[in-house]
């Protein structure tokens, strides 16, 4: 449902941070629940992402401004829904799952969902990412004082909300500023179990996928955490 002004209240809409996933686009794309819109935030890609997106329907909102936090925000402020997801484009997660995410944001049961991944092979989540995020979540419940687990990628939220919050991380910090200021403005955030994959073939994360990733993304999170 539409209203005159683009507003749609009820099915969300769906952010896809991107930077080179041609090779994972046409795998997550077409898998999204009937009537969630994609936008696919584009952060610069050169393989072409940004032209499959438009191919296979989705929204695509160009970012300029280099970082996961600029393109995940980006397209938060392009969104129309009242609940907004997000999602990482390299087919890790599986889009279908993203009604058990909103679903509690669209019934008012919760502010915040994330999504608590769960690997379903062990080449899914690098020992060095899986420590990291041990490491994080710790740092996490101690920083929020809630019973969290996860930083996954794929969320949920009231779109308004979400925007008042005022989240300035522009980098990989970005979806652990969102959950430390929800949590600071009494938010009810709750984990939901979701699938984690491996990634499409022939495409590489820039977070889990080198130690270098992973060692600049916990450098994000600590300056989030210091602040």
């Amino acid at each position: 449902m539409t209203t005159d002004h683009g507003y749609r209240p009820s099915v969300p809409d769906v952010v896809f941070p991107c930077l080179d996933e041609a090779g994972a686009l046409p795998q997550v794309l077409p898998r999204l629940p009937a009537g969630y819109r994609a936008i696919v935030a584009d952060n610069g890609s050169t393989d072409g992402s940004a032209q499959i997106a438009l191919d296979l329907g989705a929204t695509v909102v160009t970012v300029p401004q280099r970082g996961f936090g600029a393109a995940a925000h980006a397209g938060l402020e392009a969104a129309t829904a009242d609940v907004v997801c997000f999602c990482d484009a390299d087919a890790s997660m599986d889009p279908a799952q993203l009604p058990r995410v909103a679903g509690p944001v669209l019934a008012g049961e919760a502010d915040l969902v994330l999504g608590r991944r769960r690997p379903t092979r062990r080449s899914a989540w690098p020992v060095h990412a899986r420590v990291a995020n041990t490491a994080l979540g710790l740092m996490l419940r101690r920083r929020t004082g809630r019973s969290l687990h996860d930083l996954g990628p794929m969320r949920a939220g009231r779109r308004e909300a979400l925007l008042a919050l005022g989240i300035t991380d522009r980098r990989f910090g970005y979806p652990l500023e969102m959950v430390t200021r929800a949590a600071d403005a009494g938010w009810r955030i709750v984990e939901v179990d979701v699938d984690y994959a491996p990634r499409a073939e022939g495409t590489k994360s820039k977070v889990t996928g080198t130690v270098l990733g992973t060692l600049r993304t916990i450098r994000d999170m600590r300056e989030v955490l210091a602040r």
